[in-house]
């Protein structure tokens, strides 16, 4: 009996096959080199023959721990909760119109920010706020009878310009996602609850927001995972990689990237690396746990 199950199955272990082993081979084969961050690494040794070096890889990160930390953690939860909130909202609206080709083209236009390279969104960047010939101190500021101000010399202005910035270019995403969720709602439902009377927002608040909330969650989720890990393109090629903005846009990546400029030390930057990693894999978890205890049927495991 078991072994005319185990046939049975055979087929699709073999199709399984190929996926496990491109798994295995690209995600978890390279976690053996963890060690690097626990080693002196120099290439004539290579990497399990490098004198070790115990936590001394980690201690240059807390030179400027508190900085890179709150710019890190506080720039990705902004992101996270303001492309939710509209890419769900956009979501509503898009799904709402009845035309089909507007449709299409209302979401080829918010998703195509999300498809450009983050060199082209910096020079889009750069276009709007250059000291010299940028648009907003040629046209809009004098305009309102304002002074032209050296956006990449004045570092109070940038948490709002880079949160403007990842949500033009993100909030896509989400969105596509949310538009797929909302698609697959019966519509019988709305049209239940139009003949109850149920205005507009009440369909939203009962129908669709618990509809696609797996969805919601689970995008989250995965957003927390990879909550120390910044859109590196974001805070050193839109910044121009301005000194004087270093206070307000330096955060964990383009902290560890410059210091591997300076040092070359591949060691400091395998333990920043497996630093962001254990991290992320914490909140994950602690997320989920929240997740499991308000909402059973929605945890990830």
């Amino acid at each position: 009996m078991k072994k005319a199950k185990f046939k049975r199955w055979v087929p699709l272990y073999l199709m399984m096959a190929p996926g496990l082993i491109y798994l295995f081979i690209n995600n978890y084969m390279p976690m053996a080199g963890l060690v690097v961050a626990f080693k002196n690494y120099n290439v004539v040794d290579g990497i399990f023959g490098s004198p070790w070096a115990g936590l001394s890889n980690f201690t240059y990160l807390f030179n400027d721990a508190w900085t890179i930390t709150r710019n890190t953690l506080l720039y990705n939860i902004v992101f996270i909760i303001i492309n939710l909130i509209l890419g769900i909202a956009f979501a509503i609206f898009i799904c709402d119109i009845r035309s089909k080709a507007c449709k299409t083209i209302y979401q080829s236009a918010i998703l195509l920010p999300f498809l450009m390279s983050i060199v082209i969104v910096s020079y889009i960047t750069f276009a709007f706020f250059s000291g010299d010939n940028g648009m907003l101190n040629k046209t809009i500021l004098p305009f309102f009878g304002k002074e032209a101000i050296n956006w990449y010399s004045e570092s109070q202005y940038w948490p709002v310009i880079l949160v403007i910035v990842n949500t033009w270019k993100g909030v896509g995403y989400g969105c596509l996602i949310y538009i797929s969720s909302i698609s697959g709602i019966a519509p019988s439902f709305y049209e239940a609850a139009e003949l109850d009377g149920a205005s507009k927002w009440k369909q939203i608040r009962y129908i669709t927001l618990p509809s696609i909330m797996p969805s919601v969650i689970t995008l989250t989720l995965l957003n927390i995972g990879r909550i120390f890990y910044s859109d590196f393109g974001l805070f050193y090629q839109v910044t121009q990689n301005s000194g004087q903005l270093y206070d307000t846009t330096n955060v964990i990546d383009t902290y560890v990237y410059r210091a591997l400029l300076q040092s070359g030390n591949i060691g400091m930057a395998s333990a920043a690396g497996f630093y962001q990693s254990i991290v992320g894999f914490a909140c994950v978890l602690l997320a989920n746990v929240v997740v499991r205890k308000l909402s059973p049927e929605n945890a990830m495991f």
